[in-house]
């Protein structure tokens, strides 16, 4: 990203003003939207073009009654969406009766070194009701790299089947110097009834 600058370094001695600031544009890629999915995959277009991809999540509905919403990934001329990763994760949460609030670590959603798909939210599961689902974002950092691991950041949003806003926040890494090329998304058990995902490319 190109970052302008004044003509001056002294503030009382600018004459112009930088014309634009350049760079950081999201260019939508590909949306794909649930109907009864076991998978969302997006399996083209995360490649060299851009250091940073984005995944938004918008309503994402469950089948079935207390599910977690997961990713995994595929190596370049891989299979399986069984890549090893090492992750974190905590969240905040409030109660719609105002009596509970939450915050802290959640160990239980954390991987060291695993290959199983890596929760998205933590401990509250998403209900199946009419009004329930989870909204948020995925960020994935230069995947095409051949020299790094590939690091990643989520937060997300839920309406839990227990009536409480969870505030999720997840971070770790691929630990692969291989491209990551292909994503999918899946409950952890059951369809994705409803919702939609768009992948964005940032300059």
């Amino acid at each position: 990203m190109a970052i302008r600058t004044a003509n001056n370094q002294s503030l009382t001695a600018i004459t112009s003003i930088p014309s634009a600031v350049t760079g950081g544009a999201m260019t939508l890629l590909a949306t794909e939207t649930a109907s009864s999915s076991a998978t969302i995959d997006f399996t083209s277009g995360i490649d060299s073009t851009y250091n940073e991809y984005v995944f938004k999540f918008y309503n994402i509905h469950p089948q079935t009654d207390d599910k977690h919403f997961t990713f995994q990934a595929n190596a370049s001329g891989g299979s399986g969406f069984n890549e090893t990763i090492t992750s974190s994760m905590f969240m905040a949460n409030h109660n719609e009766t105002n009596t509970t609030t939450q915050f802290g670590y959640e160990t239980g959603y954390d991987q060291a070194q695993g290959t199983g798909f890596q929760a998205l939210q933590s401990g509250g599961l998403i209900g199946n009701g009419n009004d329930e689902c989870l909204s948020g974002t995925l960020r994935l950092f230069n995947p095409s790299s051949t020299t790094f691991v590939k690091h990643f950041i989520g937060r997300t949003n839920q309406y839990s089947s227990y009536d409480y806003s969870i505030d999720s926040f997840v971070a770790g890494y691929f630990n692969t110097t291989s491209a990551i090329d292909e994503i999918q998304f899946k409950m952890a058990s059951g369809n994705i009834d409803a919702g939609t995902i768009s992948l964005y490319g940032i300059n």
